[in-house]
């Protein structure tokens, strides 16, 4: 009889744990960013004429408002933006492809919940980067207030993090304290006149900017999407202010299983590197388009 007894303990603990190694799952996020700060610049400018304008808010839509794929274990998982076709017309060019990595698109973003690092590779100026690094901790404050996301009761966790300089998405118009006082005005000199204001001076990335999410302990694995993790209960909601990440569907237990492993291709350097590498490209193309305006520099962006 102990015999039997020991023999269905092990048979359920082998079964249990086979279960949990083939146990895979699949997520859909829809990702929106408010374009408010950036269309306020071109807004009723005389430069830009009504099919340009319509031009530029199709390219706006399409790189801040993205689909992404979350395929997740126990402990891992890769979160990639869904593969769409490009309809004639709007293939875009590098500048594009540029931003839209800088928008949060493009890429596979691989986590490692149990050994707590990450890997995403992107592609910058022509150049392909493997980023490497440790998943980053935000210290969740645990709340009580409830809602639910597609039938799955969620609970609310709030944290402060630090934010990634090469994630343009962390843009936040200068506050009005922040901004320089006027000089006293003086005659203006004919050169002036022709002289373009630089889209950056309105615009600053924080160091910090709050979290709001909602997991759900009914599918109890420490995922999310993108680089969110650290709640016990899958993330199905980040909101942080200006860009909102929300699950539309998930599939639990899914027939067509996803290899999930992090991605290989690319030259290895950590998150600090990265971004300063992004940072110091950027300002020397801010000094290169110095008094060209806006509208030229954004076409060049928008790959035209």
């Amino acid at each position: 009889m102990k015999n039997i007894v020991l023999t269905f303990s092990l048979l359920l603990v082998f079964v249990t744990s086979q279960a949990q190694k083939d146990f895979q799952g699949m997520a859909v996020y829809e990702s929106k960013t408010s374009t408010a700060d950036f269309k306020s610049r071109f807004e009723g400018n005389k430069e830009i004429s009504p099919e340009m304008q319509k031009m530029i808010e199709e390219r706006m839509k399409k790189m801040f408002e993205k689909t992404f794929i979350l395929n997740f274990d126990k402990s891992a998982s890769i979160y990639k933006e869904e593969e769409k076709l490009d309809t004639p017309g709007q293939q875009g060019g590098g500048g594009f492809r540029m931003m839209t990595s800088m928008m949060g698109g493009g890429g596979t973003y691989y986590k490692n919940v149990k050994e707590k690092n990450y890997t995403v590779d992107k592609e910058f100026m022509g150049k392909e980067f493997l980023v490497k690094d440790s998943l980053p901790k935000l210290n969740w404050k645990m709340e009580s207030e409830t809602k639910v996301i597609g039938g799955y009761t969620c609970f609310k966790a709030t944290a402060v993090r630090p934010v990634s300089q090469s994630d343009f998405r962390n843009f936040r118009p200068k506050k009005q304290d922040d901004k320089k006082e006027e000089p006293a005005k003086t005659e203006t000199k004919p050169e002036d006149k022709d002289k373009k204001t630089n889209f950056m001076d309105d615009i600053e990335m924080p160091k910090e900017i709050n979290i709001t999410a909602w997991y759900t302990p009914e599918i109890p694995v420490n995922q999310g999407p993108e680089n969110y993790w650290g709640l016990p209960g899958l993330i199905l909601e980040v909101n942080d202010g200006k860009t909102v990440i929300l699950c539309s569907k998930v599939v639990l237990n899914t027939k067509d299983k996803v290899e999930i492993k992090a991605p290989t291709n690319g030259k290895v350097i950590s998150q600090k590197d990265y971004d300063e590498t992004v940072i110091k490209k950027m300002q020397e193309m801010r000094e290169m388009n110095q008094g060209q305006g806006d509208v030229r520099r954004m076409e060049f962006r928008m790959g035209h």
